[in-house]
């Protein structure tokens, strides 16, 4: 299976969870297209079919990968 580079997964989950921290506590709204829109292409990259699977297996993957050293100037 083809894996996104680390720094798309890095976004698609970044900006999963900062959508999931909008949503009320009580979990009784609908997600917002855009939630759905990115748990869908999340569970695309990791091969699943879950959104919960696909978050655990891209933190599983990004924990794999070297954190890039900023450039000096």
């Amino acid at each position: 299976m083809l894996m996104p580079h680390p720094a798309v997964l890095r976004r698609l989950l970044d900006e999963y969870e900062a959508a999931a921290a909008e949503r009320p506590a009580d979990g009784a709204a609908e997600p917002s297209p855009r939630m759905r829109d990115l748990a869908y292409t999340l569970c695309v990259s990791t091969g699943t079919r879950e959104v919960g699977l696909a978050l655990e297996a891209a933190r599983r993957r990004l924990a794999t990968v070297p954190v890039a050293e900023p450039v000096a100037d």
